[in-house]
């Protein structure tokens, strides 16, 4: 008596790959239905005018800037600008040197780095790792709590107190305006930024590195200083650039502290004029339009916000290199 032979059984992993094919297509269905509802489309086209309009905005300020400019320098050539030490447009003896404008710029960047840099990491460390939970409470928001406060009052603080202080206690021959007391408090007023971006990253790190750490033996400290910070550290690089940035636009404070004399020193003791004050000093006062000083103004912008893209190009650039993925 003969058998037919039977059907061959289909084995685990065929029926699986079976059953999901199916699954897998119902999702793909679903995703796609909720992708085209008219909603999610209305939701979609809104979500990328936002987008494209501060690309264009970015783009509006850049063009502006690369126009007015370039009147200014069918005037002046591109060798006295950047190589000429000396910066009168308002005299008789007209010189445009960007480099004074560029040291005083640098100095107040330099100063408010050795500040904000230190303190905020500092800060960002203790509150992510350190403090007790009704002590993070209030210190983070209570940090954060110097971001709302005015330029306009920095500067002041610096010009009637912090001058003052330094001048009565460390330096007797400090003058009124000096870049110290700007760059000081320019400093603190950055202090929140890289506190609270950089205690983002720090709180991004998963806890299993710490933990397999503190199985390993090692102390608090040296979970800290070798594993969360070194696995944190592009978003603490990218905290201190954005940062920087923020202080080399900072405007209210070096206008009211800082003075108005646009001197080639890196003495922080001394007047000294940023670019940002420049552009204030210029655009309040009583300046023709289409002269050689107003359009001044505009390649001075123009340096800054190049300076300024470069630093932000780099942070970014840097969070790429160095970004750890868990």
């Amino acid at each position: 008596m003969s058998t037919e032979p039977s059907p061959p059984t289909q084995t685990a992993p065929e029926a699986e790959s079976e059953d999901a094919s199916p699954r897998t297509s119902r999702t793909a269905d679903l995703t796609r239905q909720v992708y085209d509802s008219p909603k999610e489309k209305a939701i979609k086209y809104a979500l990328g005018a936002c987008a494209l309009l501060s690309v264009l905005t970015t783009l509006g300020i850049a063009t502006v800037l690369v126009v007015e400019s370039a009147g200014f320098f069918q005037e002046v050539s591109l060798v006295e600008f950047f190589g000429d030490t000396r910066w009168t447009p308002q005299f008789a003896d007209q010189d445009f040197g960007i480099w004074p404008l560029v040291a005083g710029t640098l100095v107040i960047t330099l100063i408010s780095a050795l500040v904000a840099m230190p303190l905020g990491l500092a800060s960002a460390i203790y509150i992510a790792e350190y403090a007790p939970s009704w002590v993070r409470a209030w210190l983070k928001p209570g940090l954060e709590l110097l971001a709302g406060v005015p330029t306009v009052v920095y500067g002041y603080f610096a010009l009637t107190f912090v001058t003052p202080l330094l001048k009565n206690t460390v330096l007797p021959g400090l003058g009124v305006f000096n870049a110290l007391s700007a760059g000081l408090v320019v400093g603190v007023m950055i202090i929140p930024m890289v506190a609270s971006l950089s205690e983002d990253a720090i709180q991004s790190v998963p806890k299993s590195l710490s933990q397999g750490a503190y199985a390993l033996g090692a102390t608090k400290f040296e979970v800290v200083l070798r594993v969360i910070v070194p696995a944190a550290f592009s978003g603490i690089v990218a905290s201190f650039i954005l940062a920087l940035s923020r202080a080399i636009g900072e405007t209210m404070i070096v206008t009211l502290a800082a003075g108005s004399t646009p001197n080639l020193t890196l003495d922080p003791t001394e007047s000294i004029q940023p670019m940002t004050s420049f552009i204030v000093q210029m655009g309040k006062g009583d300046v023709a339009q289409q002269t050689i000083e107003y359009k001044s103004i505009f390649a001075v912008g123009l340096v800054l916000f190049v300076i300024t893209l470069a630093m932000n190009i780099f942070a970014n650039r840097i969070v790429r290199r160095y970004q750890e993925k868990y």
